[in-house]
């Protein structure tokens, strides 16, 4: 048993370098999040940054953002859907940070990185389909930000996508921390 428990741990810390950008402006309303964002816990080769935390005036430090992206291979973008789109703080981060003009580069520094993006949704998983109420799926919404990461030579090896955020129970939030994890662990 102990022998299991140390591959696990082995497995979790030799995962690539992660930096998890959360954007949530309403963090500590969210319940969800709030045990969501616990998954990351303990895990030494992953950085957590809360925007909202680190940016209340939405004055981002554009080159200090640059400078660090450049030391992580994957990234993950944790957020909740806020009028069918990206926070705002999270929106302007991307903007301010990614650079067009690394896309004429043949070495920029988000080439050869990877991307999760894990995204809490109010709604239902029925509303989010092509004849669901909003007629578009969570995929779909994604497009600005997967984009941009295809753009800037991002592979998006996983979209998450947590319905009903606003109304799980402790077991369901565990299965999707544990999803998290598991995901961490794509090579």
């Amino acid at each position: 048993m102990l022998l299991f428990f140390s591959l696990i741990l082995y497995k979790l810390q030799s995962l690539k370098k992660t930096l998890v950008i959360f954007a949530h402006p309403y963090y500590e309303y969210s319940t969800a999040n709030v045990e969501l964002v616990k998954a990351y816990e303990g895990i030494d080769n992953l950085h957590f940054k809360d925007l909202y935390e680190e940016y209340p005036d939405f004055h981002i430090a554009t080159f200090r953002e640059r400078k660090r992206i450049k030391d992580f291979e994957r990234l993950i973008f944790h957020f909740p859907l806020i009028w069918f789109g990206l926070p705002p703080l999270l929106k302007l981060w991307i903007d301010e940070v990614f650079d067009m003009n690394w896309t004429s580069e043949d070495d920029h520094p988000l080439l050869n990185k990877d991307a999760v993006i894990i995204v809490t949704v109010g709604g239902k998983k029925d509303n989010y389909s092509e004849k669901g109420l909003y007629e578009t799926t969570i995929p779909d919404l994604m497009k600005p930000l997967t984009l941009s990461l295809k753009v800037n030579s991002i592979e998006v090896k996983e979209i998450i996508a947590i319905h009903d955020a606003d109304d799980l129970k402790e077991a369901e939030l565990k299965k999707n921390s544990e999803e998290i994890k598991k995901t961490l662990q794509i090579p």
